[in-house]
């Protein structure tokens, strides 16, 4: 039975996520499959990818073929990585030592780029934050400015205008 490693569509309409799981290709998207390896979120920056290593590996090396899409998550967690390290062990390239050794250095590696886009994303949306504040300050006293001018120019003109002659009397000023 040829098995795929592919994605399940879940969600509501226009926020989708999906189960990366191995299902026979001739069983439709979202039907039935033989296991569940992982989880999929697009909706999050950096996306959320959750996968169990040891399951998608095995099924790789009985000859299960991913999807371009869930080739490329499989490539990005270290699951390709790490089947092509085990093909060169079974070949006898090297041993099984140096395979660890070689995905741990790629896995620390990768990780330290996932933490600092994230801690790129947070410092930028800090600083979009501040900017937004910043220009909500400026704008404020800017009309704060505009409303004290208006004021004083007001203040000015009452007495430019002419007294009341004798006898009359004065007006009142209008309530606020």
């Amino acid at each position: 039975m040829p098995t795929r490693i592919r994605l399940q569509r879940k969600g509501k309409k226009g926020q989708p996520y999906y189960h990366i799981v191995v299902a026979d290709q001739r069983a439709p998207r979202d039907g039935k499959y033989i296991e569940r390896i992982g989880a999929y979120d697009p909706n999050q920056n950096p996306a959320f990818i959750e996968i169990d290593r040891t399951k998608a590996l095995d099924w790789m090396q009985k000859g299960a073929q991913p999807t371009d899409t869930c080739r490329a998550i499989l490539s990005y967690t270290g699951v390709v990585y790490r089947n092509h390290l085990q093909n060169g062990v079974k070949k006898g390239a090297f041993g099984q030592e140096e395979a660890d050794r070689r995905f741990d250095i790629w896995l620390n590696e990768k990780n330290a780029k996932v933490e600092g886009k994230r801690n790129k994303l947070a410092s930028g949306a800090e600083q979009a934050l501040k900017a937004r504040i910043d220009a909500e300050k400026r704008k404020a006293d800017e009309m704060a400015a505009k409303l004290s001018a208006k004021l004083a120019a007001a203040s000015a003109e009452a007495p430019a205008e002419a007294p009341a002659a004798e006898g009359e009397a004065p007006a009142e000023a209008p309530a606020e």
